[in-house]
């Protein structure tokens, strides 16, 4: 059985998606919270980055050939804009440290 027919894999994947399309649409709001709301959707993000990057981890490790093909056009489509995925975790927590930052001021 390939990843992509695992049940759990395809729940897990959906989640995560929801999970990060609903912060990014929250994210838009994100100067008009208080510091608290700040903390709170900074530290949701962190989780949400660390469930991806886990579960992007799970397809690298993987010697399904569909989770092969999925990090290859990860990669692909990454590179495109000068990146690696490992570029982009690092980006993202960059990002994310200098928020914390600026909410300690």
């Amino acid at each position: 059985m390939g990843m992509f027919d695992s049940d759990l894999v395809q729940q897990e994947a959906n989640q995560l998606f929801q999970d990060y399309q609903s912060l990014m649409q929250l994210g838009g709001n994100y100067g008009k919270f208080d510091q608290k709301g700040k903390k709170i959707f900074i530290d949701q993000m962190e989780s949400v980055m660390e469930r991806y990057r886990i579960f992007m981890k799970r397809f690298e490790l993987s010697e399904d050939f569909m989770a092969k093909m999925t990090m290859e056009q990860l990669k692909t489509q990454l590179g495109q804009f000068g990146t690696t995925p490992q570029q982009m975790f690092d980006q993202m927590h960059q990002t994310l440290e200098r928020m914390k930052a600026e909410i300690k001021e």
